[in-house]
C-alpha cells in the first residue's frame, strides 16, 4: 500500500490545493492515483454515476481531485460527507447515500459507525490504486477531538500513513503554526509526521530559507517544497470561507451578475462558469444595495431553504429581488434558490427541521415545493434556450409546476428562470445563450466568447501539476508514500510527554 496524508495547520491552509496538485502531477507520471478524504464537511457536493443509475453524492473537492487524477469519481473517495443544516446539526451522507443526522455532541464519541465506513473505504481504495493521496480536515492538532478522530492522525495510525503538514504563509505565523501543530501531537502521532509544505509564498524564496533551515533543525523534519501564490489558481471551491466573486475590470465589464450570499449557501460552484466569461463581473451580495444595478440576480442553492428564505426577508432582499424581476430584469434560481421563487414551500415530515412547515415563497414562479425524506440524486440531460444541457440534481424537494414553461427540471415565466439542475452553466452553449438573454434585457451590447469551461478547468489542473513539478520534491514525497515515515524522528514537547 502507498499513501500520503496531506494535513494542514488550519482550515483553508491549502490541503485541497496540494492534494489536487499531487493527484495531477503523479497521474501525469503514469501513477494510478486516487484522492481520499475520510470525512468532508461541506455543502458543495457532486453526483457520481453508478452502474445502477441511482447516483451517489461526494464532496465537490474529491470529485475535482478525481478528475485531476484521471480516476473515475466514486463514493469511496469521500465515504463520509457532513452537510451542515444548522449551527449544531449536520446531515450525513455515508458512502454516497443519506445517513441521517449528527449533532455537535456526537463529535467525540458518537461516530464509530462513520469511522468504520471511512476506514473500510480507504482500505478498498488502497487495494486498487498505486497511490492514495489523502486530504485531512481542519487541523490534526485539534486535540479536543483526537479521541474520536478518523480524518487526520486517527486515519494515519490506521494505515501507518506518512503525513506532511501544509501551512499558509500568506496568513502570517506559518513557522509557529507548523511547529505548534507538530508539538501538540502525542509521540505516536508525531512519529508519522515526516515534514512540511509551505503554501502561497510571495517573493524571493531565498528570503525564506533561514526560516526553513531553522524549522528543519528544530523539528528534525524535511520541508518538501514551497508553493508560490499564483493568481490563476482557482479550483472548484469546497466551502464558503472565501466568496470573493470573479471580478472583471471596470474597462472590461459588460454584464454584472449578483449572487445572493445565503447563510447556508450550497453548490455555489454553479456560478463559477459565469466568472470565466470575459466582461462578466460576478459578485456575492448580502444586502439590497448590492443587487442594485445587476443585470442578472442569482439565488443559489442552500442546505436550509426555509431558514435562508426567512433570512432573505429579514434583510429586505426579497423586495430587492421582486423589484428586479418587476423591472423585467432576469432572475435565475438554482435548486433551493428556485424553490424560494415559487408559491409555497411545504415540509410535512420536517426534513429541514420543522415538521408541518408551510411557507409562502416569493411568488415569481407558479410552482410548489414539497420536501420528502428520500433524496434525489441524478445526472440529467436535456435542452434549454436552444442549447443542449446537462447537470446534476441533489435535493429533497419535489417540485410541482402549476404553470409557466418547463426549464431544466424547473420552470420559467418571462425573465424569471428556476432550475433543479446544478452545474448546467458549465455547458458553454447554454451559458452563452443565457448571457445573450441577459444582455438583451439590459440593452447591452455583448459579444459571446468562445471560452470553454472544461478547457479552463483542465488548464487550472495542469497549472497545479506544473507548480507541483517545479516547487515540490515529488520524488521524495512518492518515496515517503511508498516506504512510510522515516524511523527515529524526534518527538517535541509538550506532546512527547503524553
Amino acid at each position: 500500500m502507498s499513501a500520503l496524508l496531506v494535513a494542514g495547520t488550519t482550515s483553508d491552509a491549502g490541503k485541497t490545493i496540494v492534494t489536487t496538485a499531487l493527484c495531477r502531477a503523479y497521474a501525469r507520471r503514469g501513477v494510478e492515483v486516487a484522492p481520499f478524504k475520510a470525512q468532508n464537511m461541506s455543502n458543495n457536493s457532486m453526483v457520481c454515476a453508478t452502474p445502477d443509475g441511482r447516483g451517489v453524492e461526494i464532496g465537490r473537492a474529491q470529485w475535482i481531485q478525481a478528475v485531476a487524477a484521471g480516476a473515475e469519481p466514486e463514493a469511496a473517495m469521500n465515504p463520509v460527507l457532513l452537510k451542515p443544516g444548522g449551527d449544531r446539526r449536520s446531515h450525513v451522507v455515508v458512502m454516497g447515500r443519506p445517513g441521517g443526522t449528527i449533532d455537535s455532541k456526537d463529535f467525540v464519541g458518537g461516530r464509530t459507525h462513520l469511522r468504520d465506513a471511512a476506514y473500510a473505504a480507504f482500505d478498498d481504495l488502497a487495494s486498487r490504486y498505486d497511490l492514495v493521496v489523502v486530504e485531512g480536515a481542519g487541523s490534526p492538532a485539534e486535540i479536543n477531538l483526537r479521541a474520536g478522530d478518523y480524518v487526520n492522525m486517527g486515519l494515519a495510525q490506521h494505515g501507518a500513513i506518512p503525513t506532511v503538514v501544509v501551512g499558509d504563509i500568506d496568513r502570517g505565523g506559518v513557522f509557529a503554526a507548523m511547529f505548534g501543530t507538530l508539538a501538540l501531537l502525542d509521540a505516536a502521532d508525531q512519529a508519522l509526521v515526516a515534514g512540511f509544505v509551505v503554501n502561497k509564498f510571495r517573493g524571493d524564496v531565498d528570503l525564506l530559507r533561514p526560516g526553513l533551515d531553522q524549522l528543519r533543525e528544530l523539528t528534525g523534519r524535511e520541508v518538501y517544497g514551497v508553493l508560490p501564490w499564483h493568481p490563476d489558481l482557482w479550483l472548484d471551491s469546497e466551502d464558503a470561507l472565501d466568496l470573493a466573486g470573479r471580478r472583471a475590470s471596470e474597462e472590461e465589464t459588460r454584464l454584472r451578475v449578483a449572487v445572493v450570499r445565503l447563510p447556508r449557501i450550497s453548490n455555489f460552484t454553479d456560478v463559477d462558469a459565469l466568472g470565466i466569461e470575459p466582461g462578466v463581473d460576478v459578485v456575492f451580495a448580502s444586502d439590497p444595495r448590492s443587487l442594485a444595478g445587476a443585470d442578472l440576480v442569482v439565488l443559489p442553492g442552500t442546505r436550509a431553504t426555509l431558514e435562508d428564505l426567512a433570512w432573505l426577508r429579514s434583510r429586505g432582499l426579497d423586495r430587492a429581488v421582486l423589484d428586479h424581476a418587476e423591472a423585467g430584469r432576469p432572475v435565475l434560481g438554482i435548486c433551493g434558490g428556485f424553490q424560494m421563487l415559487g408559491r409555497r414551500i411545504l415540509d410535512p415530515a420536517g426534513v429541514e427541521g420543522v415538521a408541518g412547515a408551510d411557507e409562502p415563497g416569493l411568488g415569481l414562479l407558479d410552482v410548489t415545493t414539497t420536501f420528502r425524506a428520500d433524496k434525489v440524486l441524478r445526472l440529467p440531460t436535456g435542452s434549454a434556450l436552444g442549447a443542449d444541457a446537462h447537470g446534476y440534481e441533489i435535493h429533497h424537494g419535489r417540485i410541482t409546476r402549476h404553470g409557466g414553461e418547463e426549464f431544466l427540471g424547473g420552470a420559467r415565466s418571462g425573465a424569471v428562470l428556476g432550475t433543479m439542475w446544478h452545474g448546467s452553466l458549465e455547458g458553454d452553449h447554454l451559458r452563452r445563450a443565457l448571457l445573450a438573454e441577459v444582455a438583451a434585457a439590459a440593452g447591452t451590447a455583448y459579444e459571446p466568447s468562445d471560452v470553454s469551461f472544461a478547457e479552463q478547468r483542465e488548464r487550472r489542473l495542469d497549472l497545479l501539476g506544473d507548480l507541483a513539478e517545479e516547487h515540490l520534491d515529488l520524488d521524495a514525497l512518492l518515496s515517503l508514500a511508498r516506504e512510510g515515515a522515516p524511523t527515529g524522528l524526534p518527538s517535541l514537547e509538550p506532546g512527547a510527554s503524553q
